[in-house]
């Protein structure tokens, strides 16, 4: 097991004059036995950051160090790493037994029955034991995805990289694989990087979030830090499902003025924003409230534009009854509560619930309260970029 630290990390593809930068000088600090999710949208640099770590690209500027070593001219193999891909990578002309022992061979000098002893142990651990003499064409995709597992636990790394392992399984296995994984991270207690671009993978799985965004580092934090003191406009947005809802408009005499709207701020509200006038509100939509009528001055009216029922929730799109465009915001209430399309009814956004982002730049100016602090024992390992803690 091993610490991992990247330093002013940055990776530029191309010449110079047409060099597009995947990764943009990351620093970040992954302690022993830590399980750290990369999320961030197709091209935000994730998988490239994690191939770095690997050894698999080589990093255009900056400093790679694994345990106490840097690892910057190191191949794959001298770093004591184990990846597991999306597609596998399984060898289809090996039974199960050669595709786990595979690696052992070529890179210790194990003994053929240690091999097998391990093998055999890793398997039982992964519930493939009695599918060793099989191949992997004759397996399911969950089974294949066991195979590359055990075949990544069975060499005893210092680091786990997983980079999309579970995107080729249907929801129901997905959901059983993140329980797997998340179970034997915790037995093995090996340092594990994980990039995916599912929200609920990245909330479920990870000790802590590496959000990036064209590769810049946005927030690092842990999933409830995340979601509920986002960095800025961009981790509100993205962090969350169905994402967080954004309102423009400006500040004026105390009330943010918006299309078909205005709230008033609240004074800590106005304490944070200061002079700034351009802003955008946010709320999530399990805080929005849907009444019969107004209950104070911050409701305002809504027309039901699609209810989507989702079971024990239903999403309600609504759109601001006097704004001039068609956009929509999204509402999370009871499944069971009847509401039909083209209804007019009255949204309340509690102040407590409201985040604030300068409207130009997308930085945090002000965040919700809490029932409790969340985040408060990873506070000193949460590293935001740009953010601004606002007052609460």
């Amino acid at each position: 097991m091993a610490r991992i630290t990247i330093d002013d990390v940055t990776k530029r593809f191309g010449g110079d004059n047409n060099s597009v930068v995947a990764v943009d000088d990351v620093s970040l600090e992954i302690d022993d036995g830590e399980f750290v999710v990369f999320v961030g949208p197709s091209g935000s640099g994730k998988s490239t950051l994690m191939r770095m770590v690997a050894g698999l690209e080589t990093q255009t500027e900056g400093d790679i160090t694994i345990g106490d070593t840097v690892v910057n001219q190191f191949g794959p193999r001298a770093r004591d790493i184990a990846m597991v891909f999306q597609n596998y990578a399984l060898y289809p002309n090996m039974t199960v037994q050669e595709n786990m022992s595979f690696g052992l061979k070529m890179s210790t000098n194990m003994s053929a029955s240690e091999i097998e002893r391990n093998v055999t142990s890793t398997a039982e651990m992964m519930g493939i034991a009695n599918l060793l003499d099989n191949k992997p064409g004759e397996l399911s995709g969950g089974q294949q995805q066991r195979v590359a597992l055990g075949r990544a636990i069975v060499r005893d790394p210092n680091v786990f990289l997983m980079d999309e392992p579970l995107s080729n399984l249907d929801a129901k296995l997905r959901t059983e694989m993140r329980t797997e994984i998340n179970r034997l991270q915790n037995d093995l207690g090996v340092t594990t990087l994980y990039v995916t671009h599912d929200q609920t993978e990245a909330m479920t799985m990870g000790d802590r979030l590496v959000v990036l965004n064209y590769g810049e580092l946005q927030q690092v934090g842990t999933p409830l830090e995340c979601f509920y003191r986002p960095a800025n406009r961009f981790v509100a947005g993205f962090i969350g499902s169905p994402s967080m809802n954004f309102f423009a408009g400006t500040a004026r005499g105390g009330t943010l003025q918006c299309d078909g709207f205005g709230y008033d701020l609240s004074e800590r509200m106005q304490e944070s924003v200061g002079s700034y006038g351009d802003l955008e509100l946010g709320i999530r939509p399990e805080d929005v409230a849907l009444h019969d009528e107004a209950v104070d001055r911050n409701s305002f009216e809504v027309v039901i534009d699609v209810v989507e029922p989702m079971g024990s929730i239903s999403y309600v799109y609504c759109r601001v009854a006097d704004q001039e465009s068609e956009d929509t915001f999204v509402v999370e209430v009871g499944g069971q509560r009847p509401i039909s399309e083209e209804q007019t009814l009255y949204a309340h956004i509690p102040p407590e619930d409201v985040h604030l982002f300068d409207g130009a730049t997308g930085e945090t100016l002000h965040q919700r309260k809490l029932d409790s602090d969340i985040g408060t024992s990873a506070a000193g390992q949460s590293q935001n970029a740009g953010a601004s803690s606002g007052t609460l």
